[in-house]
């Protein structure tokens, strides 16, 4: 089969010739039809992230997907050949402890066993088939009319998903976004809205793309610029969430400073909700006496359920959530460099796919 190798973080990345691989117990083989790339894949293959681990030896990186079930391990009862399914590159170990640990398949891993796991399940997705756990596969039964292309930008979605259910977002509730103008940011604005909030404050810093995600989703949504003066957000927050939001949902990338994540935390009502899935350069000085006070919470997400890739897949089927909100732009798979290049520079509302049938 055809896959892209990557000797090792800032090595070669080139088209080999690898052996199709076949299911062992508990595991699918997946003809792939379509691949989503990150938006940082460029800056991951030069081994400029450094927090990132791969496997000692060369490997097939690529995470999310979708595909059909060429062949079926032992111990695997549900998912039958044929079967079209998305992938999850989020990994779980199995066993019924209390930490499982946990990996995205592909991409990373972080700490002794997720290492180990690594390398036992090395390959990700730009192949021709993947070698996956049945446990990081989800049938798309509910979906068959979505093209593979458009199925696969869903993947934009699954990861705020997990931060709102985390969140507990209820209908009617007001949430803010922070980092609304980033790719899981722009997704979660059109999520949040679906799972029946009734404001969606979408915070972030281009003013311009702010009012145009506004204008395109409708007006439950309110776009706000972040001034930079925390003072003057934290009162700009609170007078257009009209005394505070029940919850506010922190996609910031790579922030050089805290100053956003600040804001929307102390623009929550009393008991409100703060859920961090971003990243930041810097820490985060939590205001205790105003934690402990306001009663927020502060709570923490990495990915999301098994089980949430279904339930998104129903919203989309049921029409609860537009499955074309994010527009695919897809490369072939022997120009997967120049999709590389272009996923770097691609709008938040851009999905760069790679598609494996061409």
């Amino acid at each position: 089969m055809r896959a892209w190798q990557l000797d090792r973080l800032g090595g070669a990345l080139a088209q080999v010739e690898r052996p199709i691989p076949h299911a062992r117990p508990g595991s699918v083989v997946v003809r792939m039809q379509s691949s989503a790339l990150m938006s940082y894949m460029r800056e991951y293959v030069d081994g400029k992230l450094a927090v990132y681990h791969v496997p000692p030896q060369p490997f097939i990186p690529g995470g999310n997907g979708v595909g059909i079930v060429e062949e079926v391990g032992r111990d695997v009862w549900h998912i039958r050949r044929g079967q079209r399914v998305v992938i999850s590159s989020h990994f779980v170990a199995q066993e019924n402890v209390p930490c499982p640990a946990q990996m995205l398949i592909g991409v990373t891993a972080g700490g002794e066993v997720a290492f180990r796991m690594q390398s036992d399940w090395p390959d990700g997705t730009l192949a021709d088939y993947a070698l996956l756990p049945a446990s990081t596969v989800t049938p798309a039964d509910t979906v068959e009319e979505l093209s593979a292309s458009t199925l696969t930008t869903t993947m934009r979605y699954i990861v705020p998903y997990g931060g709102l259910l985390r969140g507990r977002l209820a209908v009617g509730e007001t949430v803010i976004v922070s980092g609304a103008t980033g790719a899981y940011g722009y997704a979660a604005v059109r999520l949040a809205i679906a799972m029946g909030a009734r404001r969606v404050v979408a915070f972030g810093r281009n003013a311009s793309s702010l009012a145009e995600l506004a204008q395109n989703i409708g007006p439950r949504v309110v776009p706000m610029a972040a001034s930079g003066d925390i003072k003057s957000d934290i009162a700009a927050l609170r007078d257009v969430t009209v005394g505070g939001a029940h919850l506010a949902f922190d996609m910031v990338g790579n922030a050089a400073d805290p100053n956003a994540t600040l804001a929307a935390l102390r623009a929550l009502k009393v008991g409100g909700r703060i859920v961090l899935m971003g990243s930041m350069a810097v820490p985060l000085p939590v205001p205790y006496t105003e934690v402990m006070l306001n009663g927020w919470e502060i709570l923490g997400q990495f990915m999301y359920p098994r089980t949430a890739y279904a339930s998104l897949l129903e919203m989309i089927g049921a029409g609860i959530l537009s499955a074309d909100a994010i527009d695919p732009v897809v490369f072939p798979f022997s120009a997967v460099p120049d999709a590389i290049d272009a996923a770097a520079s691609a709008s938040s509302r851009q999905c760069i796919v790679i598609d494996h049938e061409v």
